[in-house]
């Protein structure tokens, strides 16, 4: 009777029984592996020479809640829309040179948020959990501690170098991510005005979607969700008038949009709402670009519609086109944003589907650029408590079942689990038997260990994938912080530029892999620069 159910419940393990190979072919013989990884070998060789070029153009993508766990499911679902069991397919940033890993503490939390995490990859300053823009001496929801400790970011450091600069995101444009870009706030809620306190506003403390055009003025690209915030308080929404929950909700009476267009009328600058006005536009007649898709966050990539909804890689796309006209080159910061919703919903599949999203305008944005001129860095701000395992069988649906019953309480369970959230579900006293509900759906719920109404985020280090100019310096284990010190150095902007030029001002960028330096005259240009190194 036990194996009856067995059967019932994973009929992929009879594969093997049946004479199938649950693996190709050719991964039986050693010829196989060894010509692999001696392909790997040589290409790892060729990395020797590395890339020392000044980086024109910087690229993050911020995969929101992206730890390790969540790479390899994406990995093993990529492979899988496509045919393949999935475990050896690449992901576009599995094939980056570089690799390295990031410890994503905030100054008060050993599990972070996306705030001060932001705050560290962008401003290179950790900072405290709940806070964007400001030092760990400013206090969450503090409106005095925010004068005096306030921290620029790398997209400032790129605009004051003459570069053009955008924020691309999947969640709303003033979520905590994008908004440690461009705004100083002690609450990351302050997402209007609408969401302060009174005593914050008449403090003089100004919310995040005001300083998104009033910080730094002029920035090139912004494309994300959030319009609600942006609009006088019951102004209805241009895509949905008749829902109130989605109408403007800002108090002081503000339309920063029209603010922004009447600003920007008098330059090749365009307001588009919908997917459709968006692929409409010529990238080369366009210099600056606002692009407000939904009212709050856009939707998950699964539930989009195709018609009116952006994705994330035709907004990265459009970006990069706008962007790369530049002489001086760009900075661009994409978010997967929506990866870290899933997770906290307990929706794998949602999550997991935003990953390879994700992975899929990296690679676009490898085919609009080129390597040697560009420094791509793919990493996450924290972790979430996801994972997979129960010894799942090569090419096993990453949405499907162990291949056993627990040997506790004799029913099956899902490869994934989350260690809290919202899918611990208990049926007449007794964990719920996943075989009586349809666990492969899109919204299906995995099973926790905790019950939560949200799933937390997790505290191990996250992977930081580079390639590019300077992409060795992304190497070990680092702090989160020091990601944009070395995308701002790869660049010669920001705060270490002395090596990037010499007395005369020709360039001469060497990497600083040392303090002890010597600088001796060139034959050929009497006052430039060579830097020596004793390791």
């Amino acid at each position: 009777m036990e194996v009856k159910t067995l059967l019932i419940i994973c009929p992929c393990l009879l594969l093997g029984s049946l004479g199938k190979p649950q693996f190709p072919e050719q991964e039986k013989e050693a010829k196989f592996w060894n010509a692999w990884a001696q392909k790997t070998l040589k290409n790892a060789l060729a990395l020797q020479e590395l890339n020392k070029n000044k980086a024109k153009n910087l690229i993050l993508f911020l995969g929101d809640g992206m730890g390790v766990p969540t790479v390899t499911a994406a990995r093993i679902l990529k492979g899988q829309l496509h045919g393949q069991s999935g475990e050896e397919t690449q992901l576009e940033m599995d094939k980056f040179p570089f690799v390295a890993l990031a410890k994503t503490y905030n100054t008060n939390a050993q599990v972070a948020d996306s705030a001060g995490t932001a705050t560290a990859y962008l401003c290179g300053v950790k900072a405290n959990e709940g806070t964007v823009g400001v030092t760990a001496a400013a206090v969450r929801s503090q409106c005095n501690t925010t004068q005096g400790n306030e921290v620029t970011s790398i997209l400032k450091w790129a605009k004051d170098a003459g570069k053009s600069v955008g924020i691309v995101t999947t969640t709303r444009i003033n979520h905590a991510t994008p908004s440690a870009a461009y705004a100083h706030s002690v609450d990351r809620d302050w997402y209007s005005d609408n969401e302060m306190p009174a005593e914050a506003v008449q403090a003089g403390c100004k919310d995040i979607a005001r300083q998104l055009f009033e910080n730094i003025p002029n920035i090139n690209v912004i494309m994300g969700g959030g319009r609600k915030y942006m609009f006088p308080k019951n102004m209805s929404d241009v895509e949905y008038p008749n829902i109130s929950k989605y109408s403007g909700c800002r108090k002081d009476g503000r339309n920063l949009v029209k603010e922004w267009t009447d600003q920007m009328k008098d330059k090749k600058a365009h307001y588009v709402w919908n997917k459709k006005d968006l692929l409409s536009l010529n990238p080369n007649n366009v210099d600056y670009l606002l692009g407000l898709f939904k009212p709050v966050d856009l939707p998950y990539h699964l539930e989009r519609n195709l018609e009116t909804d952006p994705s994330l890689t035709e907004m990265v796309d459009v970006a990069i086109k706008i962007l790369k006209k530049n002489p001086n080159g760009f900075y661009l910061l994409v978010e997967g944003g929506r990866i870290d919703h899933g997770h906290h919903e307990g929706k794998a599949k949602q999550a997991l589907h935003e990953a390879v999203e994700m992975d899929r305008a990296i690679g676009r944005a490898g085919l609009l650029t080129n390597i040697h001129d560009t420094l791509t860095v793919v990493t996450a701000d924290h972790s979430h408590m996801f994972n997979f395992g129960g010894y799942t069988p090569r090419g096993n649906t990453i949405f499907g079942l162990a291949p056993m019953m627990s040997d506790v309480d004799q029913k099956p369970f899902t490869s994934i689990l989350y260690g809290n959230g919202p899918g611990f579900k208990v049926v007449n006293g007794a964990r719920e038997n996943v075989s009586t509900v349809d666990y492969q759906e899109n919204n299906y719920q995995a099973q926790s260990a905790v019950p939560l109404a949200m799933e937390t985020h997790g505290g191990e280090d996250v992977a930081v994938f580079s390639k590019g100019p300077m992409a060795h310096l992304l190497h070990g284990v680092h702090e989160q912080n020091y990601i944009p010190h070395v995308m701002a150095y790869a660049a010669c902007i920001g705060q270490n530029r002395e090596h990037c030029y010499s007395s005369s001002g020709a360039c001469c960028l060497v990497p600083l892999t040392s303090l002890k330096t010597l600088l001796i005259p060139l034959p050929s240009t009497p006052h430039s620069c060579l830097t020596l190194f004793k390791n």
